[in-house]
């Protein structure tokens, strides 16, 4: 897997993505701040009627996820056209999702967060004010596609204490620690 790191040139747009509760935001927020980057949660460009759908307990479909997809990928592509390196969260179970969020937009790359599923579970019962509730995790985890060794991304277990988590997926995707981080 390439873990290309942005250029003077070219920016950067990493898609932190996994199962929920995998820690995406957690990570995303914390590469968004140290880098300077724009954020952007995934979950804010699903429709009302997914959010309900999900919060109901009722896993979503390819035909629920192809707008929510295309919309992520628009403000990807908008950020690229602005030369502008970002984060942002995704799922992105599915390789087709993933080639969708790439296709014609060559700074895209993924940090795939994993980590055991009942560790998972256990932060999805013990976190406030999500609309995904935990019953839906075994879904996911039936429909997650790791990375393939052709897709533009790495791997990191998010096992350990945010900082610890950050630091690893930093430097697996070759982004340079700010001094006061290191």
């Amino acid at each position: 897997m390439d873990a290309h790191p942005a250029t003077e040139t070219r920016p950067d747009v990493v898609v932190v993505m996994g199962v929920s509760g995998s820690g995406k935001t957690t990570v995303a927020k914390g590469i968004a701040t140290l880098m300077g980057w724009e954020f952007a949660e995934g979950d804010a460009f699903h429709s009302e009627a997914n959010v309900a759908k999900m919060h109901s307990g009722h896993p979503l479909t390819d035909d629920d996820r192809w707008p929510w997809l295309e919309a992520i990928g628009e403000w990807i592509g908008d950020k690229e056209a602005r030369g502008e390196s970002a984060v942002v969260t995704c799922s992105a179970l599915r390789r087709a999702y993933r080639d969708l969020l790439r296709k014609g937009r060559p700074a895209v790359r993924f940090l795939h967060l994993t980590a055991p599923p009942a560790l998972i579970e256990d932060r999805m019962q013990h976190r406030a004010g999500h609309f995904m509730p935990p019953t839906l995790l075994p879904s996911q985890l039936a429909t997650l596609e790791p990375l393939a060794s052709d897709e533009p991304g790495v791997e990191v277990v998010n096992e350990g204490t945010p900082a610890q988590v950050l630091h690893r997926s930093l430097a697996a995707l070759g982004l340079p620690e700010p001094d006061q981080f290191a």
